[in-house]
Parts: structure tokens; C-alpha cells; sequence
């Protein structure tokens, strides 16, 4: 995932910009293809390192 939020921010976007971007994108194609919601959901949150990286809850 690391590449599209380069590829984001190389855009224009803020790293925020970018997050809530792939957040869209995700809940736009689980809208479109249902069957694969769970695919989708693996695929986007195997490489979300967001709560990783945030130190204060």
C-alpha cells in the first residue's frame, strides 16, 4: 500500500489526504463487489500500518 499512498501524495495529497482516499477506494469497491468484501478487506488492512505507527490512542 505503500506505493499508492507515494503515488497520492506524489499527486498532491497529504498523507491524511491519502489515507482517507485509500478509505474511499476500499469502501467503494466493497459497495460494487460485495462477494469479495472480506478479499478486499484482507487486502487493504494487511498492509495498514496506520495504528502501528500512531503512539497515542
Amino acid at each position: 500500500m505503500q506505493e499508492l499512498l507515494d503515488r497520492l501524495k506524489a499527486a498532491g495529497l497529504t498523507e491524511e489526504q491519502a489515507y482517507k482516499a485509500i478509505d474511499v477506494i476500499k469502501g467503494y469497491t466493497k459497495e460494487k463487489f460485495p462477494l469479495f468484501a472480506g478479499a478486499i478487506d484482507k487486502l487493504f488492512d494487511k498492509y495498514d500500518n496506520r495504528a502501528e505507527d500512531d503512539f497515542m490512542p
